[in-house]
């Protein structure tokens, strides 16, 4: 089964969308690795200086957002940005609907989490590992500050999402089932 997890970087924004994770002058790419060096490079973050190339970002395979990831338009190639950048796990309040599909159809994690819980990671100080327990629907996020651990609220995800992702994405899962 696939593991969901690593190191998080955090995007304190809402509405973030698909234009801003890969821009649209990039969809004449006929490759993924193509995407790599241009995740989030359009993202605006009002008051912030905000580096896609940062260490923060090039490391990280966990992002944690606010509400509303990924709206805009339905395109693939925002999901493909993530996957190619190692990126295996979103979390945020909610996600645009078939971008979230399109997450786990490549095998990407996609979390909802109630807005108290989503408070309490951006409040960790340091920096943050998470990991997923996906049998058990939970989440725990480490800091590399002295004893700082926390556990948030059980997440849900409906049995062919779950399948669909623990596979690896759409391909692995029609592979060892059909």
């Amino acid at each position: 089964m696939k593991r969901f997890g690593g190191q998080a970087t955090f995007i304190d924004r809402d509405d973030i969308n698909t234009d801003e994770i890969i821009p649209a002058k990039y969809l004449t790419e006929i490759t993924k690795i193509a995407l790599k060096p241009h995740l989030l490079e359009d993202l605006h973050l009002e008051g912030q200086l905000f580096d896609p190339q940062a260490d923060e970002i090039q490391n990280a395979n966990v992002l944690v957002t606010r509400s509303n990831f990924g709206c805009g338009s339905s395109r693939e190639h925002a999901v493909w940005a993530l996957e190619v950048n190692d990126i295996n796990l979103v979390i945020g309040k909610s996600f645009a609907r078939i971008f979230r599909q399109n997450m786990f159809n490549c095998g990407i994690l996609a979390i909802e989490l109630q807005q108290s819980d989503l408070d309490v990671l951006f409040a960790m100080p340091g920096e943050i590992t998470i990991s997923v327990d996906l049998e058990l629907e939970a989440i725990t996020a480490i800091s590399d500050a002295p004893e700082t651990e926390a556990h948030t609220s059980p997440f849900t995800l409906n049995g062919f999402d779950k399948k669909l992702v623990a596979a690896g994405g759409w391909l692995n899962f029609a592979d060892q089932n059909y």
